[in-house]
C-alpha cells in the first residue's frame, strides 16, 4: 500500500495518464473515422476508450493540480516532424502504450482493477497497431507508387490475358487495369459472365501483386472490392467518384476518365488520384468518339495537379509527339496486348519514357 504522503503525486501520475491514454485512443479513433471509414477499428478503439473512462476515478479527477505540473506545456521538436497521417497514428499508439504501462506500474497497490485493465488494454494494442498502421499507411503507399509508374496497361478480353499480362509484367509495367465491358467475349468464345469476370480479375490481381504492380479494376466497383484490387477506374457515365470512395476508403485509388479540360477540373475536385486524357487518337477500343488530339494533353500537363495518363492510339511511332506534348505517362491497350512480344513491346515503350 501507497504510504498516505506519497498517495497525492501517485493520483495525480494516474490522473494523467489517464487522461494521456485516452486522448491517444481518441485521436487515433478519430482517424480512423474521419480518414479511413473503418467502423470496425473506430468499434474497437472506442470500446478501449470507454473501458478506461470507467476507471478514471473522481478520486483522481480532483488529485489534478496542472499549474504546479513542471512540465506543463512541455513540446519536443519531434512533434512537429509528424505530419503525415501514418506518423500521427505511430506516435499517438506509441504514447498511449507507454501511458499504459505508467498506470500498471504505479496503480500497483492503489487501484487493482486499473492495472488489470491497462495490461489487458496495452497488449490488445500491441495487436491492433499492426491494423492501424497498415490502414494509414497502404494508401499513401499506393499514391506514391502511382506517381512513379509511367506505363499503364488496360488489358481487353483474350484467350490468352494471363500470359499477355504476364509478359507485360516481365517487361517493367507496374500498373495493369482489368477492363471487360458489356458485350465482350469470354475465351470460349461465350459471352463474358461475372463468373468469368471474377476469375479473370482474381488471377489477375494475384499475378499483379507478385510483381508489386498496382491494379485496378475498370467501372465495376463490386469486383475491385470481391478481388482487394488497389483501385477503380471510372468512366464519365460510370458512378460517381464520391460514392466510389464512400464504398472503398480512402485508401484505395480512384482513377476517372477525361475528354476535356472541365472533366479533369471536377476530377481534380473529386478527389480522385489519376486521370486518363484521351482518346489522343482514334482507336477501335473507343469506337465512335472523336479524338481529342494532342491539344487537350497540353492542357493536361499545364493544369493537372494528379498524375496523368494520355491514352488513345498511342505506340512507339507516335509516342514523341505524345511527350513533346508534356504528357509523362501513357496508357495503352493494342500496343502491347497485340504485339507478338509483349515483353519486349513493355520494354521499349518504358525505355522511351524514361528517356525523355
Amino acid at each position: 500500500m501507497t504510504a498516505p504522503a506519497q498517495l497525492q503525486p501517485v493520483l495525480r501520475l494516474l490522473d494523467a495518464n489517464l487522461d494521456r491514454a485516452r486522448e491517444g485512443l481518441r485521436v487515433v479513433e478519430d482517424w480512423c473515422r474521419f480518414g479511413l471509414d473503418r467502423a470496425d477499428l473506430v468499434a474497437q478503439l472506442k470500446d478501449l476508450r470507454q473501458r478506461l473512462g470507467l476507471l478514471h476515478h473522481e478520486r483522481y479527477k480532483q488529485a489534478r493540480h496542472t499549474a504546479g505540473d513542471v512540465a506543463a506545456g512541455m513540446a519536443h521538436p519531434a512533434q512537429e516532424q509528424r505530419q503525415q497521417p501514418q506518423q500521427v497514428v505511430a506516435a499517438n499508439c506509441g504514447r498511449v502504450q507507454e501511458a499504459l504501462r505508467v498506470l500498471e506500474e504505479f496503480g500497483r497497490g492503489v487501484d487493482a482493477p486499473l492495472v488489470s485493465e491497462a495490461a489487458a488494454i496495452r497488449y490488445a494494442l500491441y495487436d491492433l497497431e499492426v491494423e492501424l498502421l497498415r490502414a494509414a499507411g497502404t494508401g499513401d503507399q499506393r499514391r506514391r507508387q502511382l506517381a512513379e509508374c509511367q506505363l499503364y496497361l488496360v488489358t481487353s478480353p483474350a484467350p490468352d490475358l494471363l500470359k499477355v499480362v504476364q509478359a507485360a509484367l516481365e517487361g517493367g509495367v507496374r500498373l495493369v487495369q482489368y477492363r471487360a465491358k458489356e458485350g465482350s467475349l469470354a475465351p470460349d468464345g461465350q459471352p463474358i459472365t461475372d463468373a468469368v469476370r471474377f476469375e479473370q480479375a482474381q488471377a489477375l490481381r494475384q499475378l499483379c501483386s507478385s510483381f508489386g504492380a498496382l491494379f485496378v479494376v475498370n467501372d465495376r466497383i463490386d469486383l475491385a472490392l470481391a478481388v482487394d484490387a488497389d483501385g477503380v477506374h471510372l468512366g464519365q457515365g460510370d458512378l460517381p467518384p464520391a460514392l466510389a470512395r464512400s464504398l472503398l476508403g480512402p485508401e484505395k485509388l480512384i482513377g476517372r476518365s477525361t475528354h476535356a479540360l472541365s472533366q479533369l477540373h471536377q476530377a481534380m475536385a473529386d478527389g480522385c488520384d489519376y486521370v486518363g486524357v484521351g482518346p489522343v487518337n482514334a482507336t477501335p477500343t473507343k469506337p465512335g468518339r472523336e479524338p481529342v488530339g494532342l491539344d487537350y494533353v497540353r492542357q493536361a500537363a499545364a493544369e493537372s495537379t494528379i498524375p496523368f495518363f494520355a491514352i488513345g492510339g498511342i505506340e512507339p511511332g507516335n509516342l514523341a509527339a505524345v511527350q513533346a506534348a508534356g504528357a509523362k505517362r501513357v496508357a495503352v491497350v493494342r500496343a502491347i496486348t497485340a504485339a507478338s512480344d509483349p515483353a519486349a513491346a513493355s520494354r521499349q515503350l518504358l525505355d522511351l519514357l524514361q528517356a525523355a
